[in-house]
């Protein structure tokens, strides 16, 4: 299932090579994704090339239940920097990737768009890829760091499952969600360009986009594929596209893991879907609102603090985390809503994630703090 270029011969002969990953130029863009050169689909197969690798996350952003699968791409002898906080350094010329899709549901067709409300999906070992008869694929979006910084490049992929074209505009999408009890119909946002700094820009200050998902403790894990079916980071050390690894690495929380601690787990889930705003830098440090997963404990995260000019996203509850009383708490009312002037996050759903809300629920009942 790998894409490959063929020259027809003077002898009649056909010769394959694989199709070369490319870094395009930032005033270049390709119209199309398959030029980029990363992976492949062709209807009913979406495979990668040999040199992109397929990386997972520990606590990944919740994205209206859509699966995600990651990758990254670096140039050839180029590697990436070991950074203990925020995300790891990577060279210019490095492309991230991150495809979203669903699960088909049984009834899956031209005139129905509905999928499975399912919250992981197992890749292959061997060939990390996507059987395209079982998923649907919806869009890809690329962070490619250039000489003057990251720049964000979405494409949304056709119905046929075998091209996906630049969405500078970004996309809606018309889909239904089902389980066994219950079909929910929804609209699947797909951002442009500019939105894309709504979360990417964790420094408003220096207004540059960085990525947000690959930082130490969220790739302290397992991988997905077969290459790194140990330690993702160690693996990455290994081949030689990730210098400095320290011998003691950050704590890799899974936010679904019980293993972990009810706090340790509600606070990695606020870091992955919230911090990109709520940290002392970024888009949302009015708020006074430090969501990352090393913050101090009390009222800078959130803990007996009062809102600060939210408005109608008060919902009239006192405190954005009241403990013990997570009815009273602003935090988990915002995460309950899908009012554009209420939700949080502000981007990247449409519907509400009811496993989360459940834990973060949780996690302030058992806070015993007194306000």
């Amino acid at each position: 299932m790998r894409r490959v270029a063929c020259l027809l011969l003077l002898a009649g002969l056909v010769a394959c090579e694989r199709t070369p990953v490319t870094l395009h130029a930032p005033d270049q863009l390709p119209e199309s994704l398959a030029d980029w050169g990363l992976m492949h689909a062709d209807g009913s197969y979406l495979s990668l090339h040999e040199s992109v690798h397929p990386y997972a996350l520990n606590t990944p952003l919740f994205s209206d239940y859509a699966l995600k699968l990651r990758t990254i791409w670096l140039p050839e002898g180029k590697q990436a920097a070991f950074r203990e906080h925020g995300p790891l350094d990577f060279p210019v010329g490095t492309i991230i990737s991150k495809t979203f899709f669903y699960e088909k549901a049984p009834d899956f067709g031209p005139n129905r768009f509905a999928v499975l409300k399912t919250g992981s999906a197992a890749l292959p070992e061997s060939d990390p890829g996507l059987d395209l008869e079982r998923y649907v694929l919806l869009e890809t979006r690329l962070l490619v760091r250039y000489d003057d910084g990251w720049k964000a490049i979405p494409y949304v992929w056709n119905r046929a499952q075998d091209s996906a074209q630049l969405a500078i505009a970004g996309d809606v999408i018309d889909i239904e969600h089902v389980t066994d009890s219950t079909t929910d119909a929804f609209t699947y946002l797909v951002p442009d360009v500019n939105q894309c700094s709504g979360c990417h820009v964790v420094d408003h200050s220096s207004k540059r986009l960085q990525p947000i998902g690959p930082s130490a403790w969220q790739l302290n894990r397992n991988g997905v594929a077969a290459s790194v079916a140990h330690n993702q980071l160690q693996a990455w050390a290994a081949a030689g596209w990730l210098a400095d690894l320290p011998e003691a690495l950050p704590a890799g929380i899974d936010w679904t893991d019980p293993a972990h601690s009810l706090e340790q787990r509600a606070r990695a889930y606020l870091d992955s879907n919230c911090a990109h705003c709520h940290n002392d830098k970024g888009a949302a440090d009015t708020s006074a609102l430090d969501l990352t997963i090393d913050a101090v404990a009390g009222r800078q995260s959130g803990i007996c603090k009062p809102p600060v000019a939210v408005g109608r996203g008060s919902g009239d509850r006192p405190y954005d985390i009241f403990p013990g009383h997570p009815e009273k708490s602003i935090l988990l009312y915002r995460m309950q809503e899908t009012a554009p002037e209420i939700a949080m996050p502000e981007l990247g759903r449409s519907t509400v994630h009811t496993e989360a809300v459940t834990l973060i629920g949780e996690w302030i009942a058992s806070l015993d703090e007194m306000c």
